[in-house]
């Protein structure tokens, strides 16, 4: 049963109605004093209180998406079998590997030439050992008679922390969107690898290269676009790679993009931030040396080291104060050969309806000069 599906939240709700109106039918037998009677009536109440709060988790994290599988739930995101798929790439042996299956829960639509397709991909780093699942979508001119020769660009798609990466489809509606705005002609056929920009359960590690410890950049910049390129027909050069990311991974696609521009060309967050973060979620990924903490702040490099050559587009609101002056300020360091777009909505939030709001022109914006 799935962990944010239907059955499982009506499972509850039934649950609910039944041991809330069995212990007001049965309290009278409860009632009266003893130790036993007691103990009954505590356990009543907090099995009826254990399951609506179950219920009301399940329900928010069904909405929100923290949490996409039971495996994310226990702590075993992204582990699992993995081995090289080389009959839909150009084949050969790949450093990186991956395992291509399909996630009934997550469907597009039936016709991959017109609809395209979506996969659900595990891939094994072999430079950085770590193991993540991806989702790739991949768009109709993929399956398209005559497109048997042709190479697609390619955008990492990253989603926030916790949330889940099933985020980018289920509430952004990322590919539907990709999907549309191509048939629209406003955007150019794309290839989106959807990721968490985390790869430890429970720990955010900013895509960073934790001394001591996992190496996610090198799995973001190296060992993914390795995997991706062994299995899918994509462009074999930066100037067919972009990123693009929601908060956390708005941060992750900035500075994977300005300390990789060998490796992609464009960047852009929508509502992401501009510092190294330090807090209860990431702890130390920078083992104490202000330095490499320095490295990945992203105004300090603007400040501090050579601008890449790359593009960026970051998104933010006028109600959100805040983050409307830090995002100023990050544009105001920006100099070439590194370029810079803005998109201020008037009004908005930190959430998936001002995200959903922004994406069409974000998508506009990020696959224009992509050469595959």
């Amino acid at each position: 049963m799935s962990l944010t599906g239907r059955p499982l939240a009506c499972l509850l709700i039934v649950a609910v109605a039944a041991v809330l109106a069995t212990t007001v039918w049965k309290w009278d037998r409860l009632a009266g004093p003893g130790t036993r009677r007691l103990t009954s009536r505590l356990a009543a109440l907090l099995l009826c209180q254990s399951l609506v709060t179950l219920t009301a988790l399940t329900m928010i994290n069904r909405h929100f998406g923290f949490y996409g599988t039971w495996s994310e739930l226990v702590g075993a995101a992204g582990v699992g079998s993995v081995h090289l798929v080389q009959d839909q790439g150009r084949g050969g042996t790949a450093a990186s590997s991956t395992l291509i299956r399909r996630d009934p829960d997550l469907t597009i639509g039936t016709r991959p030439d017109h609809d395209g397709r979506l996969d659900t991909v595990d891939i094994r780093g072999i430079r950085s050992g770590l193991h993540a699942r991806a989702y790739v979508y991949l768009p109709p001119q993929y399956f398209q008679r005559g497109a048997e020769r042709r190479r697609f660009p390619v955008a990492m798609a990253f989603s926030g922390y916790p949330g889940a990466q099933r985020n980018l489809i289920t509430q952004v509606r990322l590919p539907q969107t990709a999907r549309e705005e191509t048939r629209a002609g406003r955007a150019q056929p794309t290839v989106y690898v959807m990721l968490r920009p985390s790869m430890v359960p429970g720990r955010d590690t900013e895509c960073t290269d934790v001394p001591g410890g996992p190496q996610t950049a090198t799995f973001f910049t190296q060992d993914v676009p390795e995997a991706i390129r062994s299995t899918y027909r994509v462009s074999e050069t930066r100037k067919g790679w972009a990123t693009v990311g929601l908060s956390t991974g708005g941060y992750c696609s900035l500075k994977l993009a300005m300390r990789h521009s060998d490796t992609f060309s464009k960047a852009a967050s929508i509502s992401g931030y501009y510092n190294a973060i330090k807090d209860i979620t990431t702890g130390d990924l920078y083992g104490d040396s202000q330095q490499v903490r320095n490295e990945n702040d992203l105004v300090w490099r603007l400040q501090n080291r050579p601008q890449p050559p790359i593009s960026i587009l970051v998104t933010t609101t006028r109600s959100e104060e805040n983050h409307k002056n830090k995002t100023q300020n990050f544009l105001s360091l920006v100099k070439p050969p590194m370029q810079a777009s803005s998109l201020i909505l008037e009004k908005g939030g930190h959430n998936f309806q001002t995200w959903r709001q922004v994406l069409p022109q974000v998508l506009h914006w990020l696959t224009q000069n992509l050469t595959p």
